[in-house]
C-alpha cells in the first residue's frame, strides 16, 4: 500500500492506495500497518482519509495475522469517525475477499470506478451456494449502486473534481460553487442534504 498526503480543491487529505503489482494487492501485516499509519496521520492532522481499494483479499500465507488486519483496519476507521473526519472509499477493479469484508465497505461514502468488480466470494461460489441464476453484471459497480452498496460511480477523469466537491460538503468548506453543486450526481445531492 502507498500512503500519501496532498490537497484536492485546496483541502488537505491523507490517501492510501493498494499496489496491485505486489501479490495482487493482498493484505498482510505490512499493509495493515500502512493503513493504520494513514489513519493515525489523518487524525493527527485533522484530514479526511481517502482509500483506493484493490486486491483479492487477505494474504493467506500469513494465516491468522492477515485475517487480523480486517479487525485492525476497522478499529482504525472507528477512530477516524470518533474524530469526525470523513472516510471515503474508492472501489477500483478488482476489490474482493477480506478487503470488501472490512475497510472497503465502511466508507462514509463508497465511490466506485465504472465497471469495477466488487465481491467477497466469486460469482460461481455464490451461484453454487444459492442454487439460482445470478443477475447480469452481478458484483459490478453499476449493479452494486442499484442495490445500495455503492453511493456513486465516478470516471477516473472526474475523480479529483467530484471528490473535492464531496469533501467541501462533508467538511463544510466554502469552496463549493453553485456550478459544481448543480453538476453533482443525484446520490451526492442526497449526501449534501444530509450534511446540512
Amino acid at each position: 500500500m502507498v500512503v500519501s498526503t496532498g490537497s484536492i480543491n485546496n483541502i488537505k487529505i491523507t490517501a492510501i492506495a493498494s499496489d496491485f503489482n505486489y501479490m495482487g494487492a493482498s493484505v498482510g501485516s505490512a499493509e495493515g500497518e500502512a493503513f493504520l499509519y494513514a489513519a493515525q496521520y489523518a487524525i493527527e492532522n485533522s484530514q479526511a482519509l481517502l482509500v483506493v481499494t484493490q486486491g483479492g483479499g487477505m494474504k493467506m500465507q500469513e494465516g491468522l495475522i492477515s485475517l487480523s488486519q480486517m479487525t485492525r483496519t476497522t478499529l482504525a476507521i472507528n477512530e477516524l469517525k470518533k474524530a469526525n473526519l470523513p472516510y471515503l472509499v474508492l472501489l477500483a477493479d478488482p476489490t474482493a475477499g477480506g478487503i470488501t469484508a472490512s475497510y472497503a465497505m465502511l466508507g462514509d461514502l463508497n465511490l466506485a470506478e465504472p465497471g469495477a468488480l466488487v465481491a467477497f466470494a466469486g460469482a460461481r461460489v455464490i451461484q453454487g451456494t444459492v442454487k439460482e441464476e445470478l443477475p447480469i453484471g452481478f458484483q459490478r459497480a453499476e449493479y452494486l449502486q442499484k442495490t445500495g452498496f455503492v453511493d456513486t460511480i465516478i470516471e477516473r477523469k472526474d475523480l479529483s473534481n467530484k471528490i473535492g466537491t464531496i469533501l467541501s460538503i462533508l467538511l463544510n468548506k466554502n469552496s463549493v460553487n453553485t456550478e459544481q453543486s448543480v453538476n453533482l450526481t443525484s446520490d451526492t445531492e442526497i449526501i449534501k442534504k444530509e450534511a446540512s
